[in-house]
């Protein structure tokens, strides 16, 4: 089974590596450059690619019609997707002889779209998972071939919930490429409720004191690290909630007052939010504790804008 793929990212990289050992002659991949202003926590695919001279390629646009005859050339039977970040035009998805395939990082057809593992931490979902499917014109909208669950723990955050997903996407090729080197793979429409999400934007990680705090904590796990932050404001500085818990405790202050400094707790529209580990803009990082006896935080509330 001859392939092209398209990866990113650490589930780019297990992927890969799992296409590679099942015996695919991979012709060539198609990556990125790391975005500097990103945090890079994931193994690259170019690392797998490099390993077994694998030609790569990171071009700034495929409808540059190069790319179509290069991909053409190489006659592949198959191509992948996987976590990467470009739409891949119709006229590469027509060339392979078995189909052109995408992972998608939710249990479609929820959550369609982009950045679905922090939209499912945003909702509080309690599971989400993979879809390999069929690629069309249309995001996310092609038949399914294979799925893989995953549970979603109260406590995890974003990364600990992309690495389970990286891990559920390496036992989903174990499982599907014989399938689809054999073909006796079968495709299954999309259907059900759907549900379709943008991307998100670093100001998006605003928190809005007046919702009640298991939301708040919601948002501050689907944001954290290596994500830009859920953030407020104090006194004029931009204060970044890197890790948080909710209370149940009921409050009578308005939605954003400190309420105590060991712990660090604040007051939301229902129940309190314990912030654990903050980081006041040009400061670093540090446990709530430590940054109440830094700062004079007595009476202060949470919020506004800079």
């Amino acid at each position: 089974m001859r392939a092209v793929v398209f990866a990113y990212q650490e589930i780019g990289y297990v992927c890969l590596e799992e296409l590679i050992d099942f015996g695919a002659d991979v012709a060539c991949l198609f990556t990125h450059l790391d975005d500097p202003g990103e945090e890079v926590w994931y193994r690259r695919p170019a690392t797998v690619a490099e390993k077994h001279n694998i030609p790569v390629h990171v071009p700034e646009s495929l409808k540059d019609p190069h790319w179509v005859k290069l991909i053409a050339d190489a006659q592949p039977d198959i191509i992948f997707s996987f976590y990467y970040r470009k739409m891949i035009p119709k006229e590469i998805l027509d060339i392979p002889r078995i189909g052109a395939f995408n992972l998608h990082g939710s249990l479609l057809p929820k959550f369609r779209g982009r950045c679905p593992v922090n939209w499912v931490l945003i909702a509080g979902e309690k599971e989400t998972g993979l879809t390999l499917h069929y690629m069309l014109e249309k995001p996310d909208a092609g038949d399914m071939i294979a799925q893989k669950k995953i549970d979603i723990d109260f406590e995890d955050n974003v990364y600990t919930v992309y690495m389970k997903m990286a891990e559920a996407a390496r036992e989903l090729m174990k499982e599907v490429l014989p399938q689809l080197s054999e073909g006796t793979f079968t495709r299954t429409p999309q259907v059900g409720v759907s549900s379709y999400f943008g991307g998100r934007r670093p100001e998006d990680g605003i928190v809005k004191w007046e919702k009640d705090a298991v939301s708040i904590y919601n948002l501050t796990r689907a944001v954290t690290h290596p994500y830009p932050g859920a953030f407020t404001y104090l006194d004029g500085k931009k204060l970044y909630i890197w890790k948080a818990f909710p209370e149940d405790a009921p409050s009578e202050e308005l939605p954003g007052n400190i309420l105590s400094s060991a712990p660090l707790t604040v007051s939301t529209g229902k129940g309190r939010l314990r912030l654990l580990s903050v980081q006041l803009e040009g400061e670093e990082e540090m446990d709530g504790e430590a940054f109440s006896r830094l700062h004079d935080i007595e009476g202060k509330i949470f919020g506004g804008t800079a």
